[in-house]
């Protein structure tokens, strides 16, 4: 019990001090975790929109397989990335692999499938209610989307902060693609796999800490968006 207050209050002064090492890890969690957001928001977002209103033959089957992904592994993903980024691969030209670049691609293709799928079930609804408006007012395909992104944007920012919460606390696929290179790829989740294993446990601490507020600050801040909704609503 000893040992486990002692790695706490390293910890917790690793934090007060900005130790160097806990401040880059986690800058760099942010950086690849944020720029994999944005670009699975923008892929996700029109997309999930897109299939609330266009109807075609095998949209259930679409729907189907968007839910589904959802629930893919990471390390398969991991996997799938590192064999196409490796060098006998069809990408491995670029060079990509065991960098920043890559975490974010296997980051990107697990979290657009959640963003997806949530705005999908958030555009639905809206779509039932302005349907018959947006019908009546002879709009094209693109202003009805445009028009439900807009008034379900604190829905779809929901959307996507579940695909940052997802992104910064994922290990299997960025573990596998980045490598955990000192200085180059260690993130949060596989540093403090490292420092576990290599029995540091005041820096493993301090970086869960850090890891546990942004999941905590994330959660907390789509509860103040969905409650600033439901009041909107009202």
């Amino acid at each position: 019990m000893s040992e486990i207050w002692a790695g706490l209050q390293a910890a917790f002064w690793l934090i007060v001090t900005l130790d160097t090492d806990l401040v880059e890890i986690t800058l760099r969690s942010l950086q690849v975790s944020l720029t994999a957001l944005v670009i699975a928001s923008a892929i996700a977002l029109p997309f999930g929109t897109w299939l609330a209103i266009r109807r075609f033959r095998h949209r259930r089957t679409v729907i189907a397989i968007l839910n589904a992904l959802m629930g893919l592994p990471p390390v398969v993903v991991g996997l799938i990335v590192y064999l196409l980024l490796s060098r006998s691969g069809p990408f491995g030209v670029f060079g990509l692999l065991f960098t920043p670049t890559a975490m974010i691609i296997a980051q990107v293709i697990i979290i657009t499938p959640l963003i997806a799928s949530i705005t999908h079930q958030a555009m639905r609804e809206l779509w039932a209610e302005y349907h018959d408006l947006l019908i009546s007012l002879n709009t094209t395909k693109r202003q009805r989307m445009a028009t439900l992104i807009w008034d379900g944007r604190r829905t779809l920012l929901t959307a996507s902060l579940a695909g940052f919460g997802r992104a910064i606390g994922e290990v299997g696929a960025i573990m596998i693609v980045g490598g955990n290179i000192d200085h180059a790829t260690r993130v949060l989740t596989t540093a403090i796999a490292l420092e576990t294993g290599k029995g540091d446990f005041a820096l493993a601490l301090g970086l869960g800490f850090v890891l546990i507020a942004l999941a905590l600050f994330v959660n907390f801040t789509i509860h103040a968006l969905s409650r600033t909704e439901r009041e909107g609503r009202w």
